[in-house]
């Protein structure tokens, strides 16, 4: 049976949308979400360009707003906030797992243009292992 899941964070433009994509590419019968409690304006422009040095297109991507999707029923909502620092959302919607994969916000990192960069391949790249991971153990049962 095809597996539902719901990635969520506070303004899907980072981290949930990286970790949308990463999940799609590993397998594209998965059907996989991504939204916020508090959705950005737009996909962050260097969450797109760090996602497309992976062959991954997240840039027809908008974030969306969790609201959008308290009727639906998932196997897994995957938070992906940073827990020191942000409030997790809570999934209020049916939901057979919930599981909590935190990560930095790229988007608040501070420096020159390569310093921020160089956070946004780190957290991409912590994403995908960790993804990879919650795929392989969670998602790729037969």
């Amino acid at each position: 049976m095809k597996k539902s899941v719901l990635i969520l964070c506070t303004g899907n433009s980072c981290r949930s949308q990286m970790a949308e994509g990463f999940l799609r590419s590993f397998n594209k019968s998965l059907d996989v979400f991504s939204a916020g409690t508090q959705p950005g304006e737009e996909v962050h422009p260097l969450a797109i360009q760090v996602m497309r040095e992976e062959w991954i297109d997240i840039s027809l991507n908008k974030p969306k707003s969790v609201e959008g999707f308290l009727d639906r029923s998932f196997d897994y909502v995957v938070t992906v906030c940073d827990g020191a620092r942000e409030s997790c959302p809570v999934f209020t919607g049916k939901v057979e797992h919930q599981v909590h994969i935190g990560f930095d916000d790229p988007a608040a990192a501070e420096g020159s243009r390569d310093e921020i960069l160089a956070v946004f391949r780190r957290v991409r790249d912590e994403i995908n292992l960790r993804f990879r991971k919650f795929y392989n153990e969670s998602l790729n049962q037969k």
